[in-house]
């Protein structure tokens, strides 16, 4: 049943992992402990322990890992690398923002056992379907409570039990379903029986009653009731009864069902909880649209300050933030350069106590991470404070470092009238920062009489206290800065240049001309002129960036950016909230892969399209959206207090044009996580659904305070499937914690 089945038990490396070694914790140069790691007998877990500290343990989940990088991989094997040798050290990689675990074995060997050991169980782990998935959680759920460890659970341990899974269950109920669970009469459940028990704790009657309506004979679902179920609950079109075939071929587990061209109750619900049975359209996932417009057609993923891994005044500068944003499917990122004191660029947030980076690790750090997660090019955003001589290091650094990756000249000798494209540009890194002159004309001058794009928008801004937004006193004979010449002839499509008014760049701008706006800069112009901010946006790249204030490293909601059609969004990858579940939901789709090409009426460089009149755009075509939220699946505890279990509701938001901003939630449920049932109907009427995210957030009602976060899930509206689905939910960081999920069933149709 569980993950160490008689296959991989038996594999060498795993035998090592499960006798258990003593590997050392390093978190830095002076800190770097002995403690005893072993995988326990569920094959999914280690457990780890200092020899001196009694009884205290610490345990993770093989789920939580996403990789495993072996030797120096990490600032902080590399800042001991004299000490100890690359094949004696590794660094286990977490999903979402938690940080590395590094280690360092006593000999090669035992590293290259954890290192191909944790990779194998990965693998495994990633590739169980739903139901080896709930029988591993049941497995675990069945040791975490047998606590004299006896491979017996006696009626007590079953009450502690259903606390720990977030079930009130009056105790007459309980001992009922225990009984019927104890076949032997022994007065206590062996695994086979538990999972017997756990079971009946779990029917769902929400889906049992869906199957009955469709089932002839109320014990399976023919091929034509399954697909007469697609037609007319699932909205599936014409491929519905091949669709139907392919279903009980793939979640059937009867094979003498299978054999009647039929669907059990079993396999239906597997089918409801899968990938298909989710609200996300499986087919949208996959990289699929047109990646041949320019570059100022797409919404790109972008970070801001993105060498930071906590806040904006005293957090820690590091190359795994870089890294981490990659992994997200992040497109921009940004390096704010300094001189350093022998020489050598440093990266860090100016004038603040954050730690710093060398400018030539950023660059190494990004040659290897860059194309990971997508081939689509990555910008480079310079913020340059460093003198000449400096510069020119800098210059040298991304010409050797990167090599032909970084885009130097034209892709075909011309003079563009609009961008290239993502597809064009696959697998380039694109540098942007000021430029001596332009494409057309070449300059001898080191001297450019030009300021940094940020510091101009902030002369007109007032907000400061970031080196964004420096001090507005500055005269501007003082923000005049020299360019070095090496520097300036690597930049090649996005020169940032000034903002003066969008009929300026109507009437002068380049193409490849492109400006940064503070968030309240742009949220001001979209205020005074939203038709022309959409429209400079068709030709032209817009970079926003947040607030010098937001030194907590807190987030602007980018919704009312994108809704401008402005490009590149850059947000404080570090800060987890509802800004980077619209993001993470936004760009979850196509593949993931940073690029999402904009509606067809931000793309038209003739568009009078304005978020505030979403009707008054040619082809305007509101939707009702309908969710009937059913039930809710096995939710996480928030409050770890024994005996405390949630009082769930279910928020549904919307995000878009100002008049698509709605909110509606359900009432809340007293004490069930596990399986609580509310069939309450929220409605919305979406004006603009191209531009629309929807996000499905549980939380933990609390009258006194406010309520606490359990889970959430956000995509765009136009992803969202039709009929029964399951929603997955995702945890404040956006990794999965299976198997909470949502159950409701959607309805989407037109305004009449």
């Amino acid at each position: 049943m569980a993950l160490e089945g008689p296959r991989i038990q038996d594999d060498p490396d795993i035998k090592v992992m499960m006798a258990g070694s003593t590997l050392r914790k390093v978190k830095s140069k002076s800190w770097k402990k002995q403690r005893h790691f072993r995988l326990l007998e569920d094959g999914l877990t280690i457990w780890y322990k200092s020899r001196w500290a009694g009884k205290g343990h610490s345990t993770f989940s093989i789920t939580e890992l996403e990789a495993v990088r072996e030797g120096h991989q990490s600032e902080v094997l590399l800042s001991i690398a004299e000490e100890y040798p690359a094949d004696l050290c590794f660094t286990l990689v977490f999903h979402g923002r938690q940080g590395n675990l590094d280690l360092v074995a006593e000999s090669p060997a035992e590293a290259q056992a954890w290192i191909q050991g944790v990779r194998k169980l990965i693998h495994k782990a990633e590739t169980m379907d739903e139901k080896e998935r709930l029988d591993q959680w049941v497995w675990d759920w069945f040791h975490k409570a047998d606590k004299n460890k006896d491979g017996k659970m006696n009626f007590k341990e079953v009450r502690k039990l259903l606390k720990m899974m977030n079930v009130e269950m009056n105790e007459d109920h309980a001992l009922h379903l225990f009984t019927m669970a104890d076949k032997s009469e022994s007065g206590s459940l062996e695994i086979e029986q538990f999972v017997l028990f756990y079971k009946m704790l779990t029917q769902r009657d929400e889906v049992w009653k869906v199957f009955q309506d469709y089932s002839g004979d109320g014990e399976k679902l023919m091929l034509e009731e399954l697909d007469s179920f697609l037609k007319l609950e699932q909205q599936e079109g014409e491929e519905s009864s091949q669709h139907a075939q392919e279903l009980i071929d793939h979640y059937e587990p009867s094979e003498s069902a299978k054999k009647q061209r039929a669907m059990s109750f079993d396999g239906f619900q597997m089918y409801l909880c899968s990938q298909e049975g989710s609200i996300f359209k499986p087919e949208l996932r996959d990289l699929h649209q047109d990646m041949s417009h320019p570059l100022s057609h797409y919404f790109i993923s972008s970070s801001h300050n993105t060498y930071l891994l906590e806040d904006q005044l005293r957090g820690h500068s590091s190359l795994e933030a870089y890294i981490r944003a990659l992994k997200r499917g992040c497109r921009c990122v940004e390096i704010d350069c300094w001189d350093g004191s022998d020489g050598e660029p440093i990266v860090y947030h100016g004038h603040t106590l954050t730690s710093k980076i060398l400018f030539r690790d950023v660059i190494s750090t990004l040659k290897e991470y860059a194309f990971k997660v997508s081939d689509f090019p990555v910008i480079l955003s310079l913020e340059n404070h460093c003198s000449v001589e400096q510069q020119t290091v800098m210059a040298q650094h991304l010409s050797q470092i990167l090599g032909d990756t970084l885009l130097t000249t034209l892709l075909d000798g011309q003079v563009p009238q609009q961008l290239p494209s993502p597809q064009e540009l696959k697998g380039k890194i694109l540098l942007k920062a000021k430029k001596i002159g332009g494409l057309e004309s070449s300059l001898d001058e080191t001297l450019t009489d030009e300021v940094s794009d940020e510091e101009e928008t902030a002369n007109s801004d007032a907000e400061t206290l970031s080196s964004e937004d420096p001090p507005v006193n500055h005269s501007a004979k003082k923000s005049k800065s020299k360019l070095s010449r090496l520097l300036s002839d690597l930049v090649v499509y996005c020169k940032s240049v000034h903002f003066h008014s969008f009929e300026h760049s109507r009437l002068n701008a380049k193409c490849y001309e492109m400006s940064s706006f503070s968030e309240s800069k742009a949220k001001k112009l979209a205020k005074d002129a939203a038709t022309d901010f959409v429209q400079h946006n068709v030709r032209q790249l817009s970079r926003i960036y947040p607030s010098g204030l937001r030194t907590d490293s807190s987030n602007y909601n980018p919704q009312d950016m994108w809704n401008m059609g402005c490009q590149i969004v850059a947000l404080n990858f570090q800060k987890a909230g509802l800004e980077m579940d619209l993001n993470d939901g936004l760009f979850q789709q196509n593949g993931c892969c940073g690029f999402i090409l904009k509606p067809d009426f931000m793309r038209d460089g003739d568009t009078q399209f304005s978020p505030e009149k979403p009707e008054e755009r040619q082809g305007y075509k509101p939707l009702r959206l309908s969710i009937q939220v059913i039930s809710a699946q096995q939710l996480p505890k928030v409050n770890q207090k024994e005996g405390s279990i949630v009082d769930p509701l279910v928020r549904v938001e919307i995000y878009g044009v100002p008049q698509d901003q709605a909110k509606e939630e359900t009432t809340h449920i007293n004490n069930n996580g596990f399986n609580p049932v509310w069939n309450e109907t929220l409605n919305f009427v979406i004006h603009t659904p191209e531009l629309a995210l929807v996000r499905f957030v549980v939380e933990d009602y609390d009258k006194a305070s406010r309520n606490d976060f359990i889970g959430q899930f956000t995509l765009p509206f136009t992803c969202i499937q039709a009929g029964y689905r399951h929603i997955h939910l995702l945890s404040k960081d956006g990794t999965a914690i299976p198997p909470a999920s949502v159950f409701v069933n959607i309805s989407i149709s037109e305004v009449r």
